[in-house]
């Protein structure tokens, strides 16, 4: 399946923020990218700016045009707030919560883990990243991956009580997803209320 693999710093200065994490260009260059990027001034319109906050929440979760069209259309389905429905639903992912457990440093790299069978649900091998993980399910790594170093780099010093929404357990290398997250706890500075206006024109 396509995926975005190009520079990642010319997509966080498009946005102006650090959607993949720290990135130390973006401190020197916040401007847009391009030769002339510097001297844009061009206002967005409604529609515009209702386009932009969709794509900067499919690039941040890496999802795809059309798994996003179907994530709104289950977040429209479920009783709640659609805007929210749809963060939580993003949420949910396996390979974010792989991200969020900390097993991973970025989200493309726990997708990697996914697709290369070192997570396990539940005890089960589950390859799919955006595999819809319940609450109640345990999500961690696979027992004979458990000695990679890749994971042991990220979890060193990893902070796992700033997402309440998960009880991580250190002997097993895995975490609980307790409950969906609330709006206020996700950190993802997104306006989901945008989007929601977008797909509803």
């Amino acid at each position: 399946m396509a995926r975005y693999t190009g520079p990642k710093t010319r997509i966080a200065r498009k946005f102006g923020e650090a959607i993949y994490g720290p990135d130390k260009v973006l401190s020197k260059k916040s401007n847009p990218p391009g030769q002339h990027g510097a001297n844009r001034r061009r206002k967005l319109s409604e529609y515009g700016t209702q386009l932009k906050e969709k794509q900067k929440a499919k690039y941040t979760y890496g999802v795809l045009e059309n798994q996003f069209r179907r994530l709104f259309a289950k977040a429209e389905r479920t009783k709640g707030v659609t805007g929210e429905n749809l963060l939580q639903l993003l949420e949910s992912r396996l390979d974010n919560v792989v991200y969020r457990l900390g097993i991973a440093p970025t989200r493309a790299a726990a997708r990697q883990l996914v697709l290369h069978k070192h997570i396990v649900v539940d005890g089960k091998c589950v390859n799919i990243a955006s595999y819809e993980v319940k609450p109640g399910q345990i999500v961690g790594v696979r027992e004979r991956s458990k000695s990679l170093e890749v994971i042991d780099a990220a979890l060193a010093g990893f902070n796992h009580a700033k997402y309440a929404w998960f009880e991580w357990d250190e002997a097993s290398k895995s975490g609980k997803y307790l409950h969906l997250p609330e709006r206020a706890d996700i950190p993802e500075n997104i306006q989901e209320q945008l989007i929601v206006e977008l797909y509803s024109k």
